[in-house]
């Protein structure tokens, strides 16, 4: 019987345990997002993860949700991720990129007065949107999405172009991976829906086209890392930043065949409505298990014990915490040896210095 505690290989990433660093965005970069020392320290103190996925990583300054998360487009910045990198192999972890543009999730406050970019500039419900600033009183606070437009069939093409510079970084700076984020209602999740996707071009209309901006990508950053060493993202029914899917059972069961056919390195499901105890977990492995039958890691409010289950049971095969990870960087440990879990300030989740960051200590220290 598999425990959370056994080594896995994850397609060609050696995991020395089933527990895996979520990504977690906490918004700590410098001025240009380039990553800052705080960030490796924070990175390298949670390298005990059998594997870290790093934070949501902007692919270009087009995109952004969050004021001073991290991009990857830059020199300085890969430079800065391969310090972050560095701290976490010399502490025996591994790390793989999260890449991320956010689409409509944005505002042109944060975007240098640029509109956000989107794939049909659906803008009636930005209220819904999570978008995030910081005040130059340091105080971070959820901000207003602003309206965004539409991007050209050349725009679409030029994204996709993004993500592989974005690889080709990744690359340089040492990461032993990709993850496609195509989940909580970001650009590669508004293609996937048909009530953020209403385009009329090879991007838009039929189940194949709006999979296509996702398939393309895949295909692109594949050029650079080798497909077992890279995974995709999903949130079939996340509320979160409003896609408005009518029927995600037919588009994710043909976005896992889609992730099988290609051999990737797994398939990370989110059960993003589980942060809020609204477990849609069940019915997404009906979805996609009959499609995909490769290695899957879930994710959304899953504690310990349920983790210890689902390992087991054979239901996944490795399990992201994200919140946990926050106060505990010792997580393995804690989980291993059934010890009480820290809780994390929510007022330090976003921004700011070391408190509420790199200061929570092991247990017992």
């Amino acid at each position: 019987m598999p425990s959370l505690f056994d080594p896995f290989k994850l397609g060609a990433i050696e995991l020395a345990n089933r527990v895996v660093m979520a990504p977690l965005t906490r918004s700590r970069a410098d001025a240009n997002d380039v990553p800052s020392a705080l960030m490796a320290q924070y990175y390298a103190q949670r390298a005990g993860a059998g594997l870290i996925i790093s934070e949501a990583i902007n692919v270009t300054r087009n995109s952004q949700s969050f004021e001073r998360s991290p991009g990857i487009y830059s020199d300085q910045q890969t430079e800065g991720w391969r310090r972050v990198v560095d701290g976490i192999h010399q502490h025996g972890g591994r790390i793989v990129a999260q890449l991320w543009h956010t689409g409509r999730a944005s505002s042109f406050a944060i975007l240098n007065g640029k509109a956000p970019v989107s794939p049909s500039a659906v803008n009636d419900d930005l209220h819904l949107l999570h978008v995030w600033g910081q005040l130059e009183n340091g105080v971070y606070t959820k901000i207003h999405a602003t309206p965004s437009r539409a991007m050209t069939t050349e725009e679409v093409r030029a994204t996709v172009q993004e993500y592989r510079r974005a690889a080709e970084n990744a690359k340089a700076a040492g990461f032993d991976g990709l993850e496609i984020h195509a989940a909580n209602g970001y650009l590669p999740h508004q293609f996937l829906s048909p009530g953020t996707n209403q385009r009329d071009d090879q991007y838009g209309g039929s189940l194949e086209n709006r999979t296509r901006f996702l398939r393309e990508i895949i295909e692109q950053v594949s050029e650079v890392f080798p497909l077992d060493r890279i995974g995709v993202r999903i949130s079939p029914f996340a509320d979160y930043n409003n896609v408005r899917d009518p029927d995600p059972a037919p588009t994710y069961r043909y976005v896992a065949a889609m992730v099988q056919e290609f051999g990737m390195a797994y398939l990370h499901v989110a059960d993003t409505n589980g942060w809020f105890d609204r477990h849609d977990l069940p019915r997404i492995l009906e979805i996609v298990r009959p499609a995909y039958s490769g290695a899957l890691i879930v994710n959304g409010g899953i504690d310990g014990d349920k983790a210890k289950q689902l390992v087991a049971a054979g239901t996944a095969d490795v399990v992201a915490f994200g919140r946990a990870f926050i106060a505990n960087p010792d997580l393995v440990s804690r989980l291993k040896d059934n010890v009480p879990l820290a809780q994390a300030s929510m007022e330090h989740w976003y921004g700011g210095s070391a408190k509420g960051y790199t200061d929570y200590p092991a247990y017992g220290a």
